[in-house]
């Protein structure tokens, strides 16, 4: 059983930036793929990005490649995401996902844990 809790979640102007984290606990959750989902209000759960259990492999959604970048302290079971040039158009609670293989990273059924998810709200 993994256990994920996010935080960093909040308020932040067009433009700011926001650093998200993933504190996983449980089984052997150093072997396990993350990833965080997005979803907003009357929307499907969209795939923002997965980092392999080592760090070597990294997925972006194409909505925010660019902007956002995940990485992994495996020391700590903390993954990352680190949000910049935020707009109105990542509003959305930021989950984090856990599965043990790189494949299908973006289907989100394809995740066997999550966790309770983190506010982001970009807003003028």
């Amino acid at each position: 059983q993994v256990h994920l809790v996010e935080s960093g979640g909040g308020m932040v102007h067009p433009g700011g930036s926001l650093r998200l984290s993933c504190a996983a606990s449980g089984g052997a959750v150093s072997k396990y793929v993350i990833g965080w989902f997005r979803q907003a209000p009357g929307k499907e759960r969209e795939f923002v990005s997965t980092i392999s259990w080592n760090g070597g492999s990294i997925v972006y959604g194409d909505s925010v490649k660019g902007r956002f970048t995940i990485s992994r302290d495996s020391v700590n079971n903390m993954v990352y995401l680190q949000m910049n040039s935020l707009n109105p158009e990542d509003t959305a609670v930021y989950y984090c996902a856990a599965k043990l293989t790189m494949m299908n990273v973006a289907s989100s059924i394809r995740y066997d844990y999550w966790g309770q998810g983190t506010q982001v709200t970009v807003s003028s």
